[in-house]
């Protein structure tokens, strides 16, 4: 299997492409005016400290000063910002108060677990923490914790024994082993360590040499993350079509990443990266309901706020042997296509799968293997149950960022999200209903009726006979105007 990732840099947004052999797994995007400042970590300076409030705002460069609680100072939770389960803490010790901790003028280092939002100043904490691909950093303890997450006793006892041994010779700092490490050799725990050593020793020295203010750690760009968290030995190559972000990355692999730099190349085709690798329509089909099989089957995908399904259908496959088989042939190949759109879409929490009935149970038992087999080259979490008695396959997703759909759309301006639009004729007696209540409660010679165009062709057209009595009916003369403005469910009823 080749894998190959393809970064993608515009003024104001990146995008990185994971593909292997040809097909594009996963998507990465970031826009430049969301990029937040939760995770930097920043030479700070006391402000004002509030014993009433418990807390102190801390001067750290941005526009407003940041909120620094007193709970913070002594138990910050560094899962915040990995994302991971820390084992479960003792009972908390009283919480000295805050003129007890800091005071005013106070040089510290802090970390951002909150952007600022409205008028509210960001919210830090003092214990910082450094993700890493399968680690993070804990400076200020020695305690090695494992992800509550990875469930085999025997993989937690092997984790959190090779983090030990490989930490010592490291200055012996603390470390939270992250749900991803499950199954990972010690070369990949150690390729972790050495990168998160050179971290932390870079944002000493800024810490020592800068002024208050100074931004000493930032959590790393798009393309950077990619390298960090995508690159693995088995990645053919890493394409990107600008030439300072990949100079940038090659320094950034050769620093932290030995031996893997060479895989960082400059794209200078005429022809757009994404464009060449078919990443553009691959994007476009995503965001289809409705993904088509090779058999002629199809997948219909829906997300809603509670969970997202997938159904499975024969569509046009006919298979060649009986029923039976035609169903088992389309739901192994249903199974790789949903593993490979939960990741292109990133959809994660609930997941409800409905393949097509099976009677054979070795056919059911191959089905369960071939998704759980797919799933496991995503890099987030899954969990596959068997099938329901309904015949339903439950699974769950690590819920990362945002969906795909989610960060590219937005509900619907003329349904609201619904996916559904009343008809031409339930909005014309909706008018009808409306022009009669409007008489009832006002005095008026005449009415004008403003809706879409669809609508007013369809009540000058079917409806005119129905027009015609209701002007006998009411006493009044009823006018339509067409307007393109208009949606199809919008109109306004005017007496004049």
């Amino acid at each position: 299997m080749t894998e190959e990732i393809l970064v993608n840099v515009t003024p104001r947004e990146t995008r990185v492409a994971v593909v292997e052999n040809g097909m594009l797994q996963e998507l990465h995007i970031e826009r430049g005016w969301r990029r937040g400042v939760v995770g930097n970590i920043y030479k700070g300076k006391v402000q004002r400290v509030m014993p009433g409030m418990q807390a102190a705002f801390v001067e750290i460069g941005l526009d407003r000063a940041a909120f620094l609680h007193a709970n913070d100072v002594l138990r910050a939770a560094p899962e915040r910002l990995a994302g991971e389960e820390t084992p479960a803490p003792s009972a908390p010790a009283p919480v000295p108060p805050i003129g007890e901790l800091l005071r005013e003028g106070q040089d510290v280092i802090v970390q951002v677990v909150k952007d600022p939002i409205g008028s509210k100043g960001a919210r830090l904490t003092t214990q910082l923490s450094i993700p890493s691909r399968y680690l993070v950093l804990l400076p200020q303890s020695k305690v090695i914790g494992v992800s509550a997450r990875i469930e085999d006793e025997g993989e937690r006892a092997r984790l959190k024994a090779l983090v030990t041994e490989l930490a010592a010779p490291a200055g012996g700092h603390g470390y939270i082993v992250r749900t991803n490490a499950e199954g990972q050799p010690a070369e990949a725990l150690a390729e972790d360590i050495a990168y998160l050593s050179r971290a932390w020793a870079l944002v000493e020295q800024k810490a020592r040499d800068n002024p208050v203010g100074t931004r000493v750690y930032e959590d790393l760009s798009l393309p950077m993350r990619a390298v960090r968290d995508l690159m693995r030995r088995d990645v053919e190559k890493v394409k990107v079509d600008s030439r300072e972000t990949s100079e940038k990355l090659r320094v950034f692999a050769a620093q932290y990443m030995p031996g893997l730099a060479e895989k960082i190349e400059h794209y200078s085709g005429a022809r757009p990266i994404f464009d060449l690798y078919g990443v553009e329509d691959e994007i476009q089909r995503a965001l289809d309901k409705e993904v088509p099989l090779k058999s002629g089957g199809y997948l219909v995908i829906d997300q809603t706020e509670a969970m997202t399904t997938v159904d499975v259908n024969t569509g046009s496959f006919l298979g060649q042997r009986n029923l039976e088989e035609t169903v088992y042939r389309t739901n192994l190949e249903a199974a790789q296509a949903v593993a490979r759109q939960l990741r292109l879409r990133n959809l994660g929490g609930i997941i409800i799968i409905d393949f097509i009935d099976m009677h054979d149970a070795e056919h059911r038992r191959q089905v369960l293997r071939t998704l759980e087999k797919a799933m496991a080259r995503d890099h987030a979490r899954s969990t596959v149950y068997d099938f329901s008695p309904l015949g339903l396959v439950e699974m769950t997703r690590k819920r990362t960022v945002e969906s795909l759909e989610r960060q590219l759309c937005e509900p619907c301006h003329e349904c609201g999200g619904r996916g559904m639009l009343k008809t031409a004729e339930t909005v014309t007696y909706e008018i009808f209903r409306e022009i009669v209540r409007a008489v009832r409660q006002f005095e008026a010679a005449r009415l004008l009726v403003i809706a879409s165009p669809k609508v007013v062709t369809r009540i000058t057209d079917e409806e005119s006979a129905a027009v015609a009595e209701l002007e006998e009916f009411l006493g009044k003369s009823i006018r339509f105007q067409a307007d393109g403005q208009y949606l199809q469910e919008q109109f306004d009823v005017v007496l004049l």
